[in-house]
């Protein structure tokens, strides 16, 4: 080499950013198997979610509260519209649908153990209702899906509420899968389906084709629960404005709108990553509908998809929700993904934090499995009082933050508290822009 060779500089081969590793991969695996890939959980990529967004605090131009003398409420009341007897919760922070099935019965137990200690509902998802969870759920939602899996009207009268699933954030407009390796006895027969047999969900309701059958539908619910109870009515989110005003006009208590970081237990990974909109996204069309009707606050907005912090919990209620659901964060609480199975974990290929395949059943957490050894690892007790603790800590988060913006209830949040650090958070949120009063699309701005 001479000497002005020694001037050039050597750099590695740049990789093509449209067909990176993890996408060569992808396209090698499907080559090789010809079947596209299922896995659980969220969307992986980054979106713009409540990280991008920041409260201003008050100061002279707003007075904040004393932490330690000045309350903060933080109860909710869901189905105030028809319902003889809405749902009374003590916190805005509830439990999603996860079915006995995609989870183990212990997991289901815990979950209602510690909605129940937090004071707060939690939701049955698909395949029916178990003993263990209606035993320790003092407000229990019951979801009531296209595939009807597990549906029978007395369970339904025993609901605290009735979840109309129109769709989920991770998968709108597609069904849910649970292979066979998960289909036990026990779970086969609540399903009335043959054990170790794939299902998949359906992915619209057998018995109606648009809004106007919704209607019906609901009336009949009404009709077999005696008008006592809230029925919801849960979309993914994609139209979130339409969606929301549907729901509302055929008659919906509350609404429940999953963004795309929603988790789900098991789907195409296509579906996860490239469809649905990102929670941020959602709300402030779904509020904007609400109020167009004249129905906000009246007809309850429930957020989910990503929450993980108290701080999430704030900003979805300073964009207009009442309350959040979380999925994901609980199973954490309860012990999914904890390093110390990470042995275990690396033996299934994989690591802490990143174990997404919980089809397989083979969970060493024990939460998303039918496997009596697996399952058996989590105590339902236990779990129990860690879902308690993240429930109070996340409670305790947002009411700080309500409080050093000035105010004595959570509902008081508003958007006037907000701005964004991102242009994309700010379109979204429809908030200002860190140091400026304007947000892309602000009326009267012209852009």
């Amino acid at each position: 080499m001479n000497s002005q060779d020694k001037r050039i500089p050597q750099t590695a081969p740049l990789q093509s950013a449209t067909f990176s590793n993890p996408i060569n991969a992808e396209i090698r695996r499907a080559a090789a198997t010809g079947i596209y890939d299922i896995r659980g959980g969220g969307a992986k990529r980054r979106v713009p979610h409540f990280d991008d967004l920041l409260f201003l605090g008050a100061s002279i131009s707003r007075y904040p509260l004393e932490g330690y003398r000045e309350k903060c409420d933080t109860r909710v009341t869901l189905g105030t519209r028809f319902a003889r007897k809405p749902i009374e919760l003590d916190i805005p922070i509830t439990i999603a649908g996860m079915s006995f099935g995609a989870l183990s019965a212990e997991a289901k137990e815990a979950l209602g153990r510690g909605a129940s200690a937090a004071g707060t509902s939690t939701t049955t998802g698909d395949g029916g209702m178990t003993p263990e969870e209606r035993g320790h759920s003092t407000k229990l939602v019951y979801q009531y899906l296209p595939s009807r899996y597990g549906m029978n009207p007395d369970d339904l009268r025993r609901a605290d509420a009735i979840e109309v699933v129109v769709g989920q954030g991770a998968k709108p407009g597609g069904g849910g899968m649970l292979l066979g390796k998960k289909i036990s006895d026990r779970v086969a027969e609540m399903r009335t389906l043959p054990k170790g047999i794939d299902q998949r969900s359906a992915c619209r309701h057998p018995d109606w084709t648009g809004p106007d059958d919704l209607e019906i539908k609901i009336l009949e619910l009404r009709e077999i629960t005696g008008w006592q109870v809230p029925i919801y009515v849960k979309v993914g989110g994609t139209r979130p404005y339409y969606d929301t005003a549907l729901a509302v006009k055929a008659g919906a208590d509350v609404v429940v709108l999953d963004g795309m970081q929603g988790g789900t237990a098991a789907t195409q990974d296509v579906f996860i990553e490239h469809v649905g909109l990102p929670t941020l996204a959602c709300i402030r069309p779904a509020v904007r509908a609400l109020q167009d009707l004249g129905m906000h606050r009246e007809v309850q907005l429930v957020v989910s998809g990503g929450i993980r912090t108290g701080a999430d919990v704030a900003k979805a209620l300073a964009l207009g929700a009442d309350a959040v659901s979380i999925g994901t964060a609980a199973m954490v609480a309860l012990g999914d993904n904890d390093p110390k199975w990470e042995a275990e974990y690396q033996k299934l290929g994989t690591t802490t934090g990143a174990y997404d395949d919980w089809h397989e059943g083979l969970d060493p957490a024990g939460i998303t499995t039918q496997d009596p050894s697996l399952s058996a690892r989590l105590d339902p007790i236990e779990g129990g009082r860690r879902l308690r603790n993240y429930l109070k800590v996340m409670t305790l988060e947002a009411q700080t933050i309500a409080r050093a913006c000035g105010h004595n209830h959570l509902h008081n949040l508003e958007p006037e508290d907000l701005c964004a650090v991102t242009m994309e958070a700010a379109a979204m949120a429809q908030v200002p822009l860190a140091g400026t009063d304007w947000y892309p699309g602000k009326p009267g701005t012209g852009y």
